[in-house]
């Protein structure tokens, strides 16, 4: 009997504390730290912080956010949240300031600079006339250049008097130019964005090399996109179709194997057909290819296709 009191006590309590806890003083955060976010509410917050550094381009501050969220590998994680937002569907006007800030930490700099100028606001002091209790002053207006002091000459009439007044002598006075710099800061203007590079610089097709790897992936065909200079090229997307199915991806996604890297794992016996789409470079019929290894067992191998603007 006491064992049921004593069992239905604790069960009493535990309802008590579990109401109290949950409906009555439930637990508030104050001041809590980004780290402690959900994953979801994470990706937000860096595309938050991405849109803010598209419009600043002030990487040290858009470092120090970033570092907010404890992450060990902040560019790795803007590009793994741009895989995800890709496979999601999402716009790519929604996805380049993600590449573009991934791309800027790696390389250490901002893409597009802060610039500054300077407005000069001039200031001019009004000649003081000396006044003079028989002579009537006459000034005209004068031109001054920037930062001098150019003396005025006043000529003086005397009128007629009925005594004997003497003429004053000719007063000058100066008039002072001050140059007064204002600085104000202003931003290259950002482009607008568009996943492919301008129109007119289609891709060709300069190297298309088998791949026998026996450590690497069956099946990985690589993608390098360069332009004329031989500068990988982020954010160009290549379509792979087959008989069952289509897929889309970009090139940027994997930074450590370059800027203008991708990949696909193509299947055996399956015909695939290439198509970049800017400039519309595409391949027809390509497959898997077969390799052997140091002991003539087969496998599938891949294949390294190098792309670049004429």
């Amino acid at each position: 009997m006491k064992m049921i009191h004593l069992l239905l006590a604790l069960l009493l309590g535990l309802g008590l504390g579990l109401g109290y806890s949950w409906m009555i003083s439930p637990v508030t955060y104050v001041d809590a730290s980004p780290d402690i976010l959900r994953a979801d509410f994470k990706d937000q917050y860096r595309s938050v912080i991405a849109a803010s550094y598209a419009s600043t381009h002030d990487l040290g501050r858009t470092r120090a956010r970033l570092e907010l969220l404890g992450d060990t590998n902040p560019g790795g994680e803007l590009n793994a949240q741009a895989q995800r937002m890709v496979a999601a569907g999402e716009s790519p006007e929604a996805i380049q300031p993600i590449t573009q800030l991934a791309q800027d930490l790696q390389q250490g700099f901002a893409s597009i600079p802060v610039t500054s100028t300077f407005t000069a606001i001039i200031a001019t002091s009004s000649p003081a006339n000396t006044p003079n209790a028989v002579a009537s002053v006459t000034t005209a207006p004068t031109k001054i250049p920037l930062a001098t002091a150019t003396p005025v000459t006043q000529d003086a009439t005397a009128e007629s008097s009925t005594t004997d007044t003497p003429t004053p002598a000719p007063t000058t006075s100066f008039a002072q130019t001050a140059l007064i710099p204002l600085a104000s800061s202003t931003f290259a203007p950002r482009p607008t964005f568009t996943a492919m590079p301008p129109p007119g610089k289609p891709f060709e097709l300069i190297d298309q090399e088998t791949v026998c790897e026996p450590a690497a992936q069956p099946g990985l065909m690589k993608f390098i996109l360069t332009d004329k200079r031989r500068k990988q090229i982020p954010g160009i997307e290549i379509i792979v179709t087959w008989d069952e199915g289509e897929d889309h991806f970009f090139t940027g996604f994997k930074p450590e194997l370059g800027n203008g890297y991708a990949d696909f794992v193509m299947q055996a016996d399956i015909m695939y057909s290439i198509r970049v789409v800017e400039g519309g470079a595409s391949i027809p019929n390509i497959s898997a290819p077969n390799c052997k290894d140091s002991n003539g067992v087969e496998y599938i191998g891949g294949w390294l296709l190098t792309f670049q603007q004429p």
